[in-house]
């Protein structure tokens, strides 16, 4: 496995596939891998090249999130990477990805305000915009993200359909604990309490969904259920919960085609995010 640390290195060797005419996939994280992010790299190796990006942006973060206590267990994350047959990570630094000066950013207008993006302004836009560098640094064919972010892979989708992007995306499901705990980075900042009541976002998905396939297609009453469960969990405190459209977020009042239900729940100081897909078929 070979690690490129700058964009020149990473693009020499790029332009040497060409040569060689090789396909290539791209995983990016943000480190602190799990099995969830480790599941991404099924489909990626279609591909002739497998490249997965370790890059913890910053300006996804908001002036009082986690920038600085984000886990970075580098040496951890690499040697899965190798043992799963990675052919290149790249690990560009902050300063790599936005040199001194840099100016431009990356806006998918409404998308970018709903749901997360109410607590978390600002949010989409350094996530599409690294997005989108790290598809003009590795030029993939493919790349793979999670369910788990799914505001992120429908505003990912949009930026690729109305920038005419030539990369296929490809979306994960969710994976869980045994007790369907999502995984996530930010799991490990929860106590034992709390990741008990973390289950909480998990039971009340499923109690909606469950509802939803006995024939509720209501939103309001599908989301009572959800709001009704979380409050009853004294450690957790909901952000939001809502029903929306696939394709756009835009509210649904009545789930009559495929629909996303996702929350945000605070569980002690720690935001946790979920989602389940609405869709009889």
């Amino acid at each position: 496995m070979q690690i490129a640390k700058t964009v020149a290195a990473f693009k020499e060797m790029r332009s040497a596939w060409d040569d060689q005419r090789f396909t290539v996939s791209l995983v990016p994280t943000m480190g602190a891998l799990h099995a969830g992010h480790l599941s991404l790299l099924l489909p990626a190796r279609q591909s002739d090249k497998l490249v997965v990006s370790i890059f913890v942006n910053p300006t996804q973060f908001g002036p009082h999130e986690d920038l600085q206590r984000y886990p970075r267990p580098l040496e951890r994350d690499l040697a899965l990477l190798d043992a799963s047959g990675v052919d290149v990570v790249f690990l560009p630094s902050a300063s790599e990805i936005y040199p001194e000066g840099y100016r431009t950013f990356v806006t998918v207008e409404e998308l970018d305000s709903r749901l997360c993006g109410l607590s978390r302004p600002g949010h989409f836009r350094g996530v599409a915009t690294v997005v989108l560098k790290l598809f003009n640094i590795v030029r993939p064919h493919r790349a793979v993200f999670g369910q788990k972010d799914a505001q992120q892979t429908i505003i990912l989708r949009r930026m690729v359909r109305d920038l005419d992007l030539n990369v296929e995306l490809i979306v994960q499901p969710i994976v869980r604990e045994a007790n369907g705990l999502a995984l996530s980075s930010r799991n490990r900042y929860l106590n034992s309490e709390e990741r008990k009541a973390a289950t909480v976002l998990f039971r009340s998905l499923e109690s909606a969904r469950q509802t939803f396939l006995q024939g509720e297609k209501k939103s309001d009453v599908l989301l009572r259920l959800v709001r009704e469960l979380i409050e009853s969990e004294r450690l957790a405190r909901l952000d939001y919960a809502e029903i929306v459209s696939t394709d756009d977020l835009s509210p649904l009042f009545e789930v009559t085609t495929q629909a996303l239900l996702a929350l945000a729940v605070f569980v002690g100081s720690t935001r946790l995010i979920d989602n389940t897909v609405l869709n009889k078929t």
